[in-house]
């Protein structure tokens, strides 16, 4: 009897116990612990994509259709992502007042909540650009030359060198850039909105998006400075000699043409 009960007994019977004890309750967890989370990431989701086409049936169906396929009067919304609709309802543009050449930015009606709502709506149509995190549209420590390299390779022949924005064809127009949140610039660039081509990460790297938001942030503060005087427009000194030569050299020809003719008048006399 006592040696059946020692082999019973093992020493390492305890041990084995535990560690099975210790693996059932970390498989356990494993298989339920993420499970919850991810279901509730779920149903958050889900509410917010129903709110957001409440939303949508009221404010956008009648130009961009019932499922986001677009009519005559609005483009489709399959595919465009969630960072199209938080820039284009973020800065007010949409919903639309009026038709025309470009649709101006205006004062937001939504609350950001909403905006997010609906843009989770939007993005369930289809994939597309996500709306970036703060911490992408976040430009410190970004290198701010070669920002403005790349924003006058990119963008300054629309939105001029420092980012004042000028005017296109058929009445379009590039807006000014100062004030602009980052993260609107950097959908933007992810979204390509009206006249703007679109600049995805595989083509302008997220790192190179911040560098041009640095960059735009630092030309339009109240600590830059313009060598060249006025600003003008951003141009500094080629503008402004541009403008005492056209006005200057009219006005020289203007008083030449007048000592001339009372000239003329005095011989005469």
């Amino acid at each position: 009897m006592k040696k059946l009960s020692a082999r019973r007994r093992h020493p390492l019977a305890a041990v084995v116990v535990l560690l099975l004890a210790l693996a059932a309750t970390g498989g356990l967890y494993a298989a339920f612990a993420p499970a919850g989370k991810a279901q509730a990431d779920e149903t958050a989701q889900s509410l917010a994509i129903e709110e957001g086409k409440k939303l949508y049936s009221v404010g956008c169906a009648s130009c961009h259709g019932t499922g986001g396929q677009g009519t005559t009067d609005g483009p489709s919304l399959v595919g465009v992502g969630s960072a199209a609709v938080d820039f284009q309802v973020g800065t007010g543009r949409m919903p639309a007042q009026q038709p025309g050449a470009q649709v101006p930015k205006k004062k937001v009606i939504y609350t950001q909540a909403e905006i997010d709502q609906l843009a989770a709506y939007v993005a369930s149509l289809g994939a597309g650009p996500i709306t970036p995190t703060d911490k992408q549209v976040d430009p410190a420590g970004a290198d701010v030359a070669n920002g403005g390299e790349l924003f006058r390779t990119n963008c300054a022949q629309c939105h001029n060198f420092t980012g004042k924005g000028g005017a296109l064809t058929e009445g379009k127009y590039a807006p000014d850039l100062k004030g602009v949140s980052p993260k609107h610039i950097y959908e933007a660039m992810q979204t390509g909105p009206q006249s703007m081509p679109s600049f995805p990460d595989t083509t302008m790297p997220e790192q190179e998006k911040k560098d041009i938001i640095a960059y735009i942030e630092t030309v339009n503060s109240d600590e830059s400075e313009s060598p060249g005087g006025l600003a003008l427009g951003g141009l500094g000194p080629v503008s402004e000699g541009l403008f005492a030569w056209i006005f200057g050299l009219g006005a020289l020809v203007a008083v030449a043409v007048w000592v001339a003719a009372h000239t003329a008048k005095a011989k005469k006399s």
